[in-house]
């Protein structure tokens, strides 16, 4: 466990926690890790969830499948990210998504009522825990709030350029790296990947992107323009 404090450290969960405590807490907590091979099922649509997933090591995707077999991916969880926290804290009896591992990883899981309720030690933390996990909790929701901005665009050119605009304005430059590949991508933005291969490829004559592979640029000044 203490190869992955440096990590865990940063997590959201364990803001304002001193590392020196961060592994007595884990203890109390009943931590454990876990690895996953490429593609990889972490959970399973359909299980009962009661644990929060903080990805060490690799990246994980949530995934989301309709009856006809369309993917859509949620989002991609980095080292250091949690997951699985809003299904686990509204206790629902089926998860509606998948966790798949993008590539090779490892996975630290917390029992949830082991962070929002306060154990027969009465340890300090706890507390800090609880509002932490609010803080997530309200973190995530502007994120999917930010995602439905993207998908609720009408072509799929104003998805890419809402998309692109955002990773932008997030990482603070005009060249900037995505997380994800073209299928990825086209996942995200639930849309076609040789329809999205085909827009990119005209933004970029248009002189409006350039790119290589998850390397973009934004060359107009105004986005708003399109």
């Amino acid at each position: 466990m203490k190869k992955y404090l440096s990590i865990l450290k940063n997590n959201p969960l364990f803001a304002k926690i001193d590392e020196r405590d961060l592994e007595t807490m884990l203890d109390c907590l009943s931590a454990k890790v876990k690895s996953f091979d490429k593609n990889g099922i972490i959970l399973m649509a359909g299980d009962h969830i009661d644990k929060v997933g903080i990805v060490v090591d690799g990246s994980v995707h949530i995934v989301k499948e309709d009856l006809l077999g369309n993917r859509t991916i949620i989002a991609q969880i980095e080292p250091g990210q949690i997951f699985a926290e809003a299904f686990s804290c509204a206790a629902i009896e089926k998860l509606p998504v998948s966790v798949i591992a993008n590539v090779n990883s490892t996975v630290l899981f917390i029992d949830y009522n082991k962070i929002v309720y306060t154990c027969d030690n009465s340890c300090t933390f706890h507390h800090r825990l609880l509002e932490n996990m609010l803080g997530i909790l309200a973190r995530k929701n502007i994120l999917l709030n930010n995602k439905i901005e993207h998908i609720s665009k009408r072509t799929i050119k104003e998805k890419v350029l809402s998309y692109l605009s955002s990773q932008a304005q997030q990482q603070e430059k005009r060249r900037f790296s995505i997380p994800f590949n073209r299928q990825e991508l086209a996942d995200y933005l639930c849309v076609d990947r040789s329809a999205l291969s085909n827009e990119l490829g005209k933004l970029r004559d248009e002189g409006i992107i350039e790119f290589n592979k998850n390397e973009f640029r934004l060359l107009a000044e105004d986005m708003n323009e399109f």
